[in-house]
């Protein structure tokens, strides 16, 4: 996208790849579909150490723009939940579409090459040395992403070639990933490994010195190692190691209502026909095992109380994450304190820019992290 843009400007520019094919990432993307954007962006979905600072490019660059492009090389599209736009046959025709673009910008794309080293001993003037030679150039745009995923070839090498030239790293961690469980949670529920159903999680304060009031409600996902899915990956990248999480099973329901009516059934068997209406059969099963609803005879008030309290807040404290190599996104990276807002060009360093994923600069999952991939590289692109 940024040498996109550069190359309408009439920059000579030239792309430097270490993969052997490009867009790889791309290509498995929203199971193969690439949910390019999000109709509802705003810089409230992205986390970063300065909250606004997303606010100038993706003012710069919308998804109505991104959309407009895509329509312009006839990529059929639709819309699934939430506002999140996948193309209707492939991801491979988002990545025909840039490479298209590429081409029509007089771009050069150089795949297989290893970026050696780089020096710079004036302002807007870089040497690198690479697999196949040595390079100078005025302006160096870096667009390496994160961390995940390394097993398609993410390494640290922008955030090496930051601490090069002086600029903060934002610690990197992994985000949008799915939680691990400790031994006792993982025997009570991994064996449902597949079942899922749709819920609210919220992190809770580790303490009360950082109070949370992130949620989310979208579907959870049991796996055979912890917890996944939708409303997990989001939570993830604002949760804390050793910080519990809040999950409501039965989100703005009260599951057992009808049993307080007048000469409705109060007794376990009613309560048990209550949760297997809410959840699959067999984690329904398994609730009833760990919040049995005995009773002599009728429930009291107060124990039907109980039962649709343990539905709202059931309580977690993960183990850990899946890491890089299931995580969709990184976390952190360059500080935005290094950076224009405007242009992503460094504050210290004239002429280098940093964009993507590799600043810190996280997007909620829904398509807010390629949105921010073509709003920063459009804002380098215009300024480099």
């Amino acid at each position: 996208m940024a040498a996109i843009e550069a190359g309408k400007r009439g920059r000579r520019t030239l792309i430097l790849d270490h993969a052997d094919r490009p867009g790889k990432k791309i290509l498995i993307s929203g199971g193969g579909r690439a949910n390019f954007t999000n109709l509802h962006t705003t810089s409230e979905n992205y986390l970063s150490e300065n909250p606004h600072f997303a606010r100038s490019a993706l003012a710069r660059y919308t998804p109505q723009d991104f959309i407009a492009l895509v329509e312009k090389h006839n990529v059929r599209y639709h819309e699934k939940t939430l506002g999140q736009l996948f193309c209707d046959r492939s991801a491979a025709d988002l990545l025909n579409l840039l490479l298209r673009e590429r081409a029509d910008a007089n771009a050069a794309l150089e795949l297989d090459t290893q970026v050696l080293s780089v020096a710079s001993s004036d302002p807007n003037s870089f040497t690198l040395e690479t697999s196949t030679g040595t390079l100078h150039t005025e302006s160096l745009i870096v667009a390496t992403g994160g961390l995940s995923i390394p097993q398609m070839g993410a390494t640290g090498f922008g955030y090496d070639l930051a601490r090069q030239f002086g600029l903060a790293i934002v610690e990197p961690r992994p985000a949008l990933v799915p939680f691990t469980l400790n031994p006792d949670d993982k025997a009570r529920w991994c064996d449902l490994s597949g079942v899922s159903t749709e819920v609210v999680v919220s992190t809770l304060p580790a303490s009360k010195k950082k109070p949370t009031s992130r949620s989310f409600r979208e579907k959870l996902l049991i796996t055979h190692r912890g917890l996944s899915g939708p409303a997990v990956l989001q939570i993830s990248s604002y949760w804390q190691p050793g910080q519990p999480i809040s999950i409501d099973i039965a989100p703005n329901r009260e599951i057992f209502a009808p049993l307080l009516a007048p000469q409705a059934r109060r007794d376990s068997y009613a309560a048990a026909a209550t949760i297997h209406k809410l959840l699959p059969g067999r984690w329904a099963e398994r609730w009833l095992d760990i919040h049995p609803p005995n009773a002599p005879k009728d429930l009291t008030n107060q124990a039907i109380a109980t039962l649709e309290q343990q539905l709202h807040a059931w309580t977690l404290t993960p183990a850990g994450t899946e890491g890089f190599a299931k995580a969709e996104v990184t976390a952190g990276g360059v500080s935005t304190a290094e950076l224009d807002p405007r242009t992503l060009e460094s504050r210290k360093v004239p002429g280098l820019y940093f964009i993507g994923e590799v600043v810190d600069v996280t997007g909620w999952l829904g398509g807010y992290n390629f949105q921010w991939a073509w709003s920063s590289g459009f804002c380098a692109g215009q300024s480099a």
